[in-house]
């Protein structure tokens, strides 16, 4: 199986071309900020420095592995619900279910090995700006020189290749289980989430104004309350569909088809739900911390200064990631449908009326994603706020919303409409003719 793999990869890269851009994301991230825990342990290092590039390390990192594991098993879900028939075809001829898993975990850690090789030199190159910005800010010393060893490489690479397997045995198990049995346990961890995100969220009031830890529980309440709302995406998006009525040809079918695929968006839509909810708390909550210490006359400390920079370092990597995500998952869903377009097109649909359907399609994922992560951010905004600075929705709020809204709306409407466009220039007849 091993054989067979690596044969499938090398003769069809252009099918693991997006696991390939997860992992090669992935691994450089991870094998980025954990070079600062080789840069820490670096003969020399003061103490206060070697405290900061930890702490970065360990928080981002932790981020990083979890990011890598959801972009991954997003890509290969998608891989494997595609080749269905050809895993199908495998176990008739007399593949065992064992021998088709250890096919799939082999090609998936067949790319992992590529992204990571190629993941090194930018890793290196992002841990060494990263100790430049901490050198800009005052958080470490001047004198303290980036070093790459052996905690980036292993971490990197054994991050990578296990995500990558459990990635791969997820997505065999999403497309081959029941999915009654996978549909009542994703419940339960959603109002698991929920429960915990309201903890955490409420828990905020209970601190004062100045205390240190006030922004953590708000951040954590948002981001468990937006993993709650993720894990229930195929159910909300339902919901939403149930009512909602849109006039005209292009607004039935796009309501229509998103009725019918609403598993398979809703790993998109958990992305959406993610990204909106985690940029705009966070975004949002620092920049009232930041206008709030500017107002009060105050210096920020050292692990205020810290703090400020995690979270900007954050936002921007969950940005990056949901971005790949949403780009990966897209292209490889719409590029699916090219017989479907085909169909269309035969039965008297010109190419701008696909395209307008596919339009409608990504705007409504797109509020729908927007919706429940600002209900998720709103949750940790506001006990925050009203804590920190007296007020219930802070004006920082509207600008930031606006720019985590241009950003999900972009990813998701322009790459449908971008590769519609492409699958379009093939004529209808190949299109259908080819895919049958």
């Amino acid at each position: 199986m091993l054989v067979l793999a690596l044969r499938s990869v090398r003769q069809r890269p252009g099918r693991f071309l997006a696991t390939l851009l997860s992992a090669f994301l992935g691994a450089a991230i991870v094998m980025a900020f954990n070079s600062l825990h080789d840069t820490a342990g670096a003969p020399g290092v003061d103490a206060v420095s070697s405290e900061t590039l930890r702490t970065a390390a360990g928080v981002v990192g932790g981020y990083g592995t979890l990011l890598v594991f959801f972009a991954v098993a997003s890509t290969l879900t998608v891989n494997v619900r595609q080749r269905a028939a050809e895993l199908e075809l495998l176990r008739c001829s007399g593949a065992t279910p064992g021998q088709i898993r250890r096919m799939v975990v082999s090609e998936a850690l067949a790319v992992a090995l590529v992204g990571t090789a190629a993941a090194v030199l930018p890793a290196v190159l992002g841990g060494r700006l990263l100790v430049a910005l901490f050198q800009d800010t005052g958080q470490v010393a001047a004198s303290v020189d980036h070093s790459f060893g052996a905690v980036a490489l292993s971490s990197g690479v054994g991050v990578t290749l296990v995500a990558s397997a459990g990635a791969a045995l997820l997505a065999l198990r999403r497309v081959t289980r029941g999915r009654r049995r996978t549909v009542r346990r994703r419940s339960w961890l959603a109002w698991a989430a929920l429960a915990a995100g309201a903890v955490a969220a409420s828990s905020t009031f209970a601190f004062s104004a100045t205390d240190e830890m006030l922004m953590a529980f708000p951040a954590q309440g948002a981001i468990l309350l937006s993993v709650g709302f993720a894990l229930l995406a195929p159910r909300l998006l339902s919901g939403v569909l149930g009512r909602l009525a849109l006039g005209g040809a292009s607004g039935w079918l796009a309501v229509r088809n998103l009725r019918r695929r609403a598993g398979e968006l809703s790993g998109i839509l958990m992305a959406l739900i993610l990204f909106t909810a985690v940029s705009t708390a966070t975004l949002t909550m620092q920049a009232v911390e930041s206008d709030e210490v500017a107002a009060s006359g105050m210096v920020k400390s050292v692990d205020a200064k810290t703090l400020e920079t995690l979270n900007y370092t954050v936002v921007g990597i969950i940005v990056a990631f949901v971005c790949v995500m949403l780009v990966n998952s897209l292209y490889a869903a719409t590029t699916y449908r090219g017989r479907e377009f085909g169909q269309q097109r035969l039965a008297g649909a010109t190419p701008g009326q696909v395209l307008g359907v596919v339009g409608v399609e990504g705007l409504v994922l797109t509020v729908v994603g927007l919706l429940f992560g600002t209900l998720a951010a709103l949750a940790g905004i506001v006990p925050f706020t009203v804590v920190r600075g007296d007020a219930v929705l802070p004006e920082q709020l509207a600008g930031v919303w606006a720019a985590v809204a241009t950003v999900g709306a972009a990813a998701t409407v322009g790459t449908s409409l971008f590769t519609a466009r492409r699958v379009l220039r093939t004529p209808a007849v190949r299109a259908v003719g080819a895919t049958a």
